[in-house]
């Protein structure tokens, strides 16, 4: 064997050895991605389940407090679309792992103006990508439950700050990044903005407020 032959066999061994190598790493590096997923997935689809049972023990109790962040502070509900997942305070990366983020700067349900939450596109908020003007939203906090009527749907970009502006009546504003099947740092946001419509009674323990809890306060557009 001469001593090009030679070297040319050695050079694609090592080309052989650097490319098993590549598919090797690439392999690792999908394992472990598909591996973070699940157990963010996981860790998710727990901790909605315990938040919902307490959250459920606690509607009713009304002790006014000033809100934390990572506190849980009710449950958003699109009937029609099958969403239903908890509200945290704050919009944080870590709340948003786990539940739909109340923006701490927005209202809150009862108040008024502008109640904003945020949530993932690939997660909570993916049912968004079918709702219609005119679907119903329902916000259940411990004092009762709030119900809103979508009037607009708009996707606007991620720079654009007006939809969180406060506004003179009783609204929400659901934010999520678009388009839904883009891979990667989405361009644009997606933004339903809703009109509170009903404001139901929240239940108590005396004989006097549980016949109440029929009771509906229509609230002006």
């Amino acid at each position: 064997m001469n001593l090009l032959s030679w070297s040319k066999q050695g050079l694609s061994a090592t080309r052989r050895n650097l490319l098993r190598g590549t598919c090797y790493f690439f392999l690792a590096v999908g394992v472990a991605a598909l591996g973070y997923v699940g157990f963010v997935s996981a860790d998710s689809k727990a901790y909605q389940a315990v938040e919902k049972e307490k959250f459920a023990q606690a509607v009713g109790i009304q002790q006014p407090h000033v809100l934390l962040e990572g506190e849980v502070i009710g449950e958003i509900q699109v009937p029609r679309l099958g969403l239903d997942a908890m509200v945290m305070q704050g919009d944080s990366a870590s709340n948003l792992q786990r539940a739909v983020g109340h923006i701490s700067s927005s209202a809150l349900p009862g108040e008024g103006g502008n109640v904003a939450l945020a949530g993932h596109r690939d997660t909570f908020f993916r049912p968004l990508r079918e709702i219609r003007t005119g679907d119903e939203i329902r916000f259940r906090v411990a004092r009762g439950t709030f119900e809103y009527r979508v009037e607009s749907i708009e996707i606007v970009g991620p720079r654009d700050i007006k939809v969180l502006e406060p506004s003179p009546g009783r609204d929400l504003t659901l934010i999520t990044c678009f388009p839904f099947s883009f891979v990667g740092r989405a361009p644009g946001r997606f933004v339903v903005r809703a009109r509170e419509v009903e404001r139901v009674i929240s239940e108590q323990s005396s004989g006097v407020d549980r016949k109440q809890r029929e009771i509906v306060a229509r609230v002006p557009k």
